[in-house]
């Protein structure tokens, strides 16, 4: 029979003592960050409270008007978090447009298939799978992206000379931007590769752990992981690409030049 052990508001004031303990490390040790810490612990727990009452408002509702409305609202504030960890962004609506569409495209394709496909609820969009479904690729992804994104801006703008060079020796942007573009592509898969090496072994993941501890047998949790970190790597894989050769293709022209006039201006720290 499957159960699992109900916590009180109690016990999350208990675990918030962490943070506190954590914080005043920070004033002893003139780390300067007591304030971020507080302020992102009690961000982060109006944010799950808040999307606990807004997913329980949409299992109830198994809408997918409802379903997909979350999911483009999940996207955009992904989209914004990738905007905001770019040292150099693309100047225009590319700043934001190239990081929230390629999540787009990937993570939804890979949830879909993955609900088509392993999971088949029904009906195939019903929130109670397809949203925490998507909220785990789309995590993933929009870390891939923005480091990828970030490190080829940041390379190109170090390997200037370099790109410069191949092109003016006929090479074509591709082949000139690739060394940067391997670079870039590398960054952005090495956490998904680590997580998946270290997966069992170092670290249990979270859904997994919350599986066991809701009362599911390990092997059946560990299947759901095994699938789930597929989809991950899958997802951040195609996201990447796409994110990566846009930029490369915004940052030169159909003539071969280096176009960094097509960044923006670096943000004031």
């Amino acid at each position: 029979m499957t159960s699992y052990i109900t916590l009180s508001y109690v016990d999350l004031a208990l675990a918030s003592v962490l943070v506190l303990i954590n914080a005043g490390l920070s004033l002893i040790f003139g780390l300067k960050i007591h304030r971020s810490l507080l302020i992102a612990a009690i961000r982060m727990a109006v944010q799950l409270t808040l999307i606990g009452l807004v997913l329980t408002a949409l299992f109830s509702l198994v809408s997918p008007l409802w379903t997909g409305l979350a999911v483009f609202a999940m996207i955009l504030f992904a989209g914004q978090e990738v905007m905001q960890r770019q040292d150099r962004r693309l100047s225009g609506w590319w700043c934001f447009g190239l990081g929230t569409g390629c999540m787009m495209m990937s993570s939804v394709l890979v949830t879909v298939f993955a609900l088509l496909t392993a999971i088949r609820p029904s009906p195939w969009y019903d929130p109670r799978y397809s949203i925490p479904l998507l909220g785990m690729i789309l995590g993933k992804c929009m870390t891939g992206i923005a480091l990828g994104l970030n490190t080829l801006t940041t390379s190109l703008m170090l390997r200037r000379a370099a790109v410069e060079a191949r092109l003016m020796l006929g090479a074509t942007r591709w082949d000139a931007a690739g060394p940067v573009t391997r670079d870039a592509l590398r960054s952005a898969l090495m956490p998904t590769i680590n997580s998946m090496s270290a997966t069992g072994l170092v670290s249990l993941p979270g859904m997994m752990t919350g599986q066991i501890l809701s009362g599911v047998p390990p092997v059946e949790a560990v299947k759901y992981q095994i699938l789930v970190m597929f989809l991950i790597a899958g997802g951040t894989g195609f996201g990447a690409v796409a994110a990566v050769l846009g930029g490369v293709y915004r940052l030169t022209d159909a003539r071969h030049r280096l176009r960094l006039d097509r960044l923006a201006a670096p943000q004031a720290t």
